[in-house]
């Protein structure tokens, strides 16, 4: 098989699992969703092996505490509701569509849940893209965004965080690739792609300038909204590799059999272990409750379900914290 055919082969089974739905094939934990079936669901309703991807979440819930449900401000806990904003891609196991192509899971969406079980409030999802998130709660219009976001500290100045998972970050490339990905200089001259506004771009454009410095080749950065184009793009040979969250690649790599992970860090760069957070407009008087809901579920045991649900347990947290160190502003 020629190279030209193998990459004709490898377009083609990306575009068939693409175009399937990548939202709904495969199992991200062997050992099944999770302990006490909260997870469970009929084979017909599952995208494979077990996993549910219905709008039939069955989800994993928990009881209202009042002494946390006292430390809300006055105007959600009398509104009833807790409005979560999120942005919702194409790949598990973070926030997506289930197979009605409407209702929102993922194990954001879950632990939002969780959240609002303990709080006494009825969870409202409001998927919007990723800008907006940000907009949203900047107006009052969200509470909380519930959508891998990231503690920076740039971030810190107009938002609040209650932490709830650590962030990694992913270099994903073709399975038959001969690289790894160890620090900066593995990437000069390569062309990665990445979503705009990240952090994850934040660290592709600090690495290029480190590679410039040390008289290597820039990183030539690509952007990307979605995965099918990534993912084509990847296959086509017009991108080496693209930096992401590592959940959604070691997803997709397991499911689509074309691809691997060649190297995973910290969201939060060199200087410390990023974490991702529960993200509320900074001094609004939510955080406090947040947090305190994060640290009943991490101790009642079902956030580590929701974890175990989505093969996410290495992410685990054991305690939440409020606005701990985040990656560092750019000209830090």
């Amino acid at each position: 098989m020629t190279p030209r055919t193998a990459r004709r082969r490898t377009v083609a089974a990306l575009t068939l699992v693409l175009a399937a739905g990548l939202a709904a094939c495969g199992d991200p934990d062997e050992s099944g969703n999770g302990s006490g079936g909260s997870a469970s669901g009929d084979a017909a309703d599952s995208g494979d092996a077990g996993v549910n991807t219905s709008p039939d979440q069955d989800r994993v819930r928990t009881d209202e505490v009042a002494d946390i449900v006292a430390l809300l401000p006055d105007e959600i806990r009398e509104r009833g509701t807790l409005e979560v904003v999120n942005s919702v891609g194409a790949v598990p196991p973070l926030n997506f569509y289930a197979s009605d192509d409407e209702t929102v899971i993922g194990v954001e969406s879950d632990l939002a849940v969780l959240v609002g079980d303990v709080l006494g409030l009825e969870v409202s999802f409001n998927t919007v893209d990723w800008a907006n998130i940000f907009v949203g709660l900047d107006s009052g219009q969200y509470d909380v965004g519930f959508s891998n976001i990231t503690v920076t500290e740039e971030r810190k100045e107009k938002y609040d965080f209650a932490t709830y998972r650590l962030d990694s970050l992913a270099f994903e490339t073709l399975a038959d690739a001969d690289w790894t990905v160890e620090g900066p200089a593995d990437v000069a001259g390569r062309t990665i792609g990445v979503g705009s506004g990240t952090n994850q771009e934040q660290i592709l454009i600090e690495w290029s300038e480190e590679n410039v410095a040390a008289g290597l080749e820039p990183v030539d950065i690509a952007y990307y909204a979605n995965p099918t184009d990534y993912y084509l793009a990847l296959s086509s040979g017009r991108l080496d590799a693209y930096l992401g969250p590592n959940p959604s690649a070691a997803y997709h790599a397991r499911v689509s059999g074309e691809t691997k992970v060649v190297g995973v860090f910290s969201g939060g760069g060199d200087a410390l272990q990023g974490e991702i957070a529960a993200t509320t407009q900074k001094d609004n008087g939510l955080v406090e409750a947040l947090a305190a809901a994060l640290n009943e579920v991490i101790d009642n045991g079902t956030y580590a379900e929701v974890l175990d649900r989505w093969g996410l347990a290495d992410e685990a947290l054991e305690v939440s914290e409020i606005n701990p160190p985040g990656l560092p502003r750019p000209e830090e």
